[in-house]
């Protein structure tokens, strides 16, 4: 059974290091599993690309699409007319995808129409909001999937009510943690610890990369003025998405208690989290390591696809108004903040139940 694993963004990457170490492990039993590793290049700056390969062990794509910049639908249309050509070329069994982005999608597309079977890692998450991208490539890739490996039970009922039978849905965990719990003791000081100063516990991270948040210029500056007013002096640290950044040079916005820094590798940003008083985030990947670290976390959006990570963990889903900071940060300082649990099958285990089940269902359908 050969399986195409796609990988295209920084996200992507955490996901996939765990399933291509449980489909080794198998190989190595004895098992007929084997995998390529298709990397579309649509993250292609070498800290969002680059450092995860060495640092979570990847091993070198087999391919890479080249497919990174331009717009949505230039960037849709690279990824699938380099796949289509690579998966032509080098026919598979399976196409694995994992999480949301544009690769996930484009791909999932061009395995149906050549007839290949589709799993998708992290089925069944909506946000429920069509202006966001990624809802909209969770939908497409769901509509043509296969095998869906869900993290929750809110995904798995998502699915039911999309009519996926049960027979196709998974319930596996998260992949994303197996990579957490197995990197913990590898987390490495970024070089702003030194620069800041910082202390365990006293300093704040923040990371904004939405549209909403980002791409008008007040908005991204009443945010920050917000943060810096209210966290009593303490260091804010901000690592900088490419596209922020570019904003953030216009505004001129200086405060002695805002750090900003480059994007941080996965072991240095992780180092950050895990130590810091709260995260600030439009991310859903953070909301779901904060979690499992018990870190406080405020989520600047009005919606999530991850609804566990506030109804079972650390995280409050505060919203995009400015108001909501200082009445949140205020709780956090009061120690008001709630403890927070892991949700199921968050537990490290998550790859080697999704090799497990590609076997059984590669079996049936070989029978």
């Amino acid at each position: 059974m050969l399986i195409d694993i796609i990988a295209g963004a920084r996200p992507n990457f955490m996901k996939i290091a765990p399933i291509i170490d449980a489909i080794k492990r198998k190989a190595a039993e004895g098992y007929n599993i084997n995998y390529r590793l298709i990397h579309t290049g649509q993250h292609y700056d070498k800290n969002m690309s680059g450092d995860f390969f060495e640092q979570l062990g990847i091993p070198e794509p087999d391919a890479n699409l080249g497919a990174g910049g331009g717009t949505q639908a230039e960037q849709t249309a690279a990824i699938m007319i380099g796949f289509e050509k690579e998966l032509t070329a080098n026919p598979a069994d399976l196409v694995l995808v994992v999480g949301d982005v544009t690769s996930s999608m484009a791909c999932a597309i061009v395995a149906k129409k050549l007839n290949t079977k589709v799993a998708h890692v992290e089925a069944g998450i909506r946000s429920f909001d069509l202006t966001m991208p990624e809802e909209i490539n969770r939908m497409v890739t769901d509509s043509i999937t296969d095998y869906f490996f869900t993290t929750s039970a809110t995904a798995n009922s998502n699915l039911q009510k999309a009519g996926i039978s049960n027979e196709q849905v998974f319930f596996v965990g998260n992949t994303m943690i197996d990579t957490l719990l197995k990197n913990m003791d590898k987390f490495k000081q970024p070089q702003v610890w030194q620069q800041a100063n910082l202390k365990e516990k006293e300093y704040f991270v923040i990371t904004l990369h939405r549209p909403a948040n980002v791409d008008g210029e007040y908005q991204l500056k009443a945010l920050l003025e917000e943060i810096v007013a209210n966290t009593k002096g303490l260091p804010v640290i901000f690592p900088v998405h490419p596209r922020t950044a570019k904003v953030l040079e216009k505004l001129g916005l200086q405060d002695d208690s805002l750090y900003l820094t480059e994007p941080l590798s996965y072991l240095e940003f992780n180092y950050l989290v895990k130590y810091a008083k709260a995260v600030l985030t439009d991310s859903g990947g953070i909301t779901e390591e904060t979690t499992v670290m018990g870190v406080p976390c405020m989520t600047m959006r009005d919606n999530t696809e991850r609804p566990e990570t506030c109804e079972i963990g650390t995280n409050e889903l505060i919203g995009t108004n400015k108001n909501a900071i200082k009445p949140n940060l205020d709780k956090l300082f009061a120690g008001d903040w709630k403890k927070g649990g892991v949700p199921e099958l968050w537990d490290g285990k998550t790859a080697g139940r999704i090799v497990e089940a590609l076997l059984k269902v590669n079996e049936h359908s070989v029978h």
